[in-house]
């Protein structure tokens, strides 16, 4: 299998999020089913019904978390410099906007746009990887294409 790529801030969160669901989501779960359980008919319980999906939702979730832990490479960027890598968190600025933006780039596990977290294999950090502070780079992006100029390059 190949190794997942995650950086230590991401690979703590997925291994907290599956230390919750299995100390505290799975039990609330048991218990909820069990209470669901004592009402009575099974066939006709919506609260028993609910609380088996949910059970799946967690237990499927615990298997996924379970298996991206197992293959995991946790790498860190901190002793990492120069040019962009995994790791780097990168400051832009788009050409035609003037709109700086700041990512770092991360596995995909942990990608999060939203959070600044940029998934090392979208065609953004595709066409950042490998550039230095200065340097412009053109990608095509779902929106069409896009011109950046890198102003900053860190690991933390």
């Amino acid at each position: 299998m190949e190794k997942i790529p995650v950086t230590r801030r991401g690979f703590d969160a997925l291994d907290a999020e599956l230390k919750q669901l299995k100390s505290e989501a799975r039990p609330a779960i048991i218990h909820d089913i069990a209470e669901a359980r004592a009402h009575g008919d099974l066939s006709e319980n919506a609260e028993y019904h609910a609380a088996r999906e949910k059970q799946g939702f967690i237990e499927g979730r615990i298997k996924e978390l379970e298996g991206i832990i197992s293959l995991a490479e946790v790498i860190d960027p901190s002793h990492f410099s120069g040019g962009v890598k995994f790791g780097a968190t990168v400051t832009v600025v788009d050409e035609d906007t003037d709109e700086e933006k700041t990512w770092q780039i991360v596995g995909e596990v942990e990608a999060n746009i939203e959070a600044g977290l940029l998934n090392v294999r979208s065609p953004i950090a595709r066409a950042l990887i490998g550039k230095e502070e200065g340097d412009s780079v053109e990608v095509t992006t779902p929106g069409g294409q896009k011109s950046y100029e890198i102003l900053s390059v860190r690991y933390v």
